[in-house]
């Protein structure tokens, strides 16, 4: 059976296409468990391991009350705002929504919720949206602005 050109430029975009889908599924995976990681080091009181969900770089910036850019800076922000672990109480992420924009950025909206004892500073939530940037080590957030 002979293919005609039509054939074979239709079958190449169908694999094309269904390259990109397993492509995004997977990296949407990825991201999904870089935040899943980021809520277990912090449930366990590791900051410094959540912040490796963070690219280690001096133009990555947090937005909350203030700008804050470089990661040591956030660090250091996390730190001092969390410094026992009834400040960090319980994480919490729900509502994540990832959005692939082409294949090595992403963003990601959702919620968090900190259940804490009134000695802990209470109870605290809001919204985040956080831009993930592929990278040699894999995705990090190079952008978060979490607003309670």
């Amino acid at each position: 059976m002979k293919l005609t050109t039509g054939c074979l430029v239709l079958s190449a975009l169908l694999v094309s296409g269904f390259v990109a889908m397993a492509y995004a599924q997977s990296s949407e995976t990825a991201i999904r468990q870089v935040l899943a990681d980021q809520q277990s080091a912090w449930n366990r009181g590791d900051i410094v391991a959540f912040m490796h969900g963070y690219d280690d770089s001096p133009a990555t910036t947090f937005i909350g009350k203030t700008v804050q850019h470089g990661y040591q800076m956030i660090l250091a922000r996390y730190q001092r705002s969390y410094g026992s672990r009834e400040a960090m109480g319980q994480l919490a992420f729900s509502d994540l929504d990832v959005r692939m924009l082409g294949t090595n950025d992403a963003v990601v909206t959702g919620r968090f919720h900190l259940a804490r004892t009134q000695a802990g500073g209470g109870e605290a939530a809001g919204v985040f949206s956080l831009v993930f940037e592929r990278k040699p080590a894999g995705w990090k957030i190079i952008l978060d602005h979490t607003s309670s």
